[in-house]
């Protein structure tokens, strides 16, 4: 009689949603500590996104991954590839005015989520600052919005 072995668990999964959050929690936590030393993230660089929560009108802080563009930033909502946006998604598009903190320098940016055909020319941006965006990509059939944050 032959016992099955476990499957093999699935790489290509985004990490669940509790993780997500306890990490950005943790890494917001670490930036304030260090006087924003922390810009860091496996050795990819973040910024810090200051919004305002869609439902609850708080005030948020995320890290996300820093992808400069111009004399702002893309913000790509990929969420590791995840079958839905991520909630800040949702902050964005009610609330567009954000602030993006990066190696101390802040900079008051709207955002607005980019067409298909700019989006196109964006991606190679964004992959080229996180390789791993082009990954998530394949991870989801959902069409992960980009946003192209300029200065107000």
């Amino acid at each position: 009689m032959t016992t099955a072995s476990p499957a093999p668990k699935d790489s290509r999964k985004p990490p669940p949603r509790w993780v997500l959050k306890t990490v950005t929690r943790l890494h917001v936590l670490l930036h304030r500590l260090s006087g924003g030393g922390l810009n860091r993230l496996g050795g990819d660089e973040v910024c810090f996104v200051t919004m305002t929560g869609a439902k609850s009108g708080r005030t948020r802080t995320v890290p996300l991954m820093y992808v400069p563009h111009g004399e702002g930033v893309l913000l790509v909502a990929s969420q590791g590839g995840a079958p839905k946006n991520p909630v800040w998604y949702h902050n964005l598009v009610k609330h567009p005015e954000i602030e993006v903190e990066h190696r101390g320098d802040r900079k008051q940016l709207r955002a607005r989520i980019a067409g298909p055909e700019e989006k196109a020319g964006l991606w190679p941006t964004c992959d080229q600052h996180y390789a791993p965006y082009a990954e998530y990509r394949t991870r989801t059939t959902r069409d992960i919005p980009l946003f192209v944050c300029e200065p107000r």
